[in-house]
C-alpha cells in the first residue's frame, strides 16, 4: 500500500503511522466475512474519524469500490466523516424521550454550546449527535455524553451537566 501523509494532525513527520496500524488491520481481516465494518470500526478508533483519505486507503487495502465504502460509512451512524469532540453528546429522540420534551433538550444544548446537531464545538470538546432508543425510557427524556447517562432531564439541568466536562 501507499504511504499516507497525516490526516488532520498538520505535524511535520511526513508520513502518518496510523495508516502502518491500519494497514495491519486491514492485512488481518482482509479475508473474512464482513471484513469492510470491522476494518472500518478500527480504521475510526484510530483516526477519531474517517476521512475521505481513510476510506481510499480502506477500499485500496480490502480491493473494494470506494462507493461501496462510502455508502457503508455514510449509512451507518456510528461512522464519522468529520472529527468529533472529547465528549460525544447523544440526546435520545426515540417515542418516549420525544413526547416527553426530548426537542427543547436538544435545544438548550445547541444554546449552550453554540452548535447544532451533528457539530463539534469550536474548542473540539463536545459533538452534538441525535439518537434513537437507547433503551433507557423510564428515565425520558435521556442523553448520553460518552458512557454517562443521565435522565429525566429538564433544558435548565443542561448547562450544570455540560459543565462538569468543560
Amino acid at each position: 500500500m501507499e504511504d499516507r501523509k497525516c490526516t488532520g494532525c498538520n505535524c511535520q513527520q511526513g508520513q502518518d503511522p496510523r495508516f502502518e496500524e491500519l494497514a495491519k488491520v486491514i492485512e488481518e481481516y482482509r479475508d473474512m466475512e464482513g471484513a469492510l465494518i470491522m476494518v472500518l470500526h478500527k480504521a475510526q478508533d484510530i483516526f477519531g474519524y474517517l476521512p475521505e483519505d481513510v476510506q481510499k486507503f480502506v477500499a485500496q487495502g480490502l480491493n473494494l469500490p470506494l462507493s461501496e465504502v462510502y455508502g457503508v460509512t455514510t449509512f451507518y451512524s456510528y461512522f464519522s466523516l468529520k472529527p468529533r469532540g472529547k465528549y460525544r453528546i447523544a440526546v435520545c429522540l426515540g417515542t418516549a424521550c420525544y413526547v416527553r420534551g426530548a426537542a427543547e433538550i436538544v435545544s438548550a444544548i445547541e444554546k449552550h454550546l453554540n452548535i447544532k446537531v451533528n457539530d463539534t464545538s469550536s474548542d473540539g470538546r463536545f459533538t452534538l449527535e441525535v439518537s434513537r432508543c437507547i433503551g433507557a425510557c423510564g428515565l425520558a427524556p435521556v442523553m448520553t455524553v460518552n458512557e454517562d447517562v443521565y435522565g429525566r432531564l429538564t433544558p435548565d439541568k443542561i448547562p450544570e451537566i455540560l459543565n462538569r466536562y468543560e
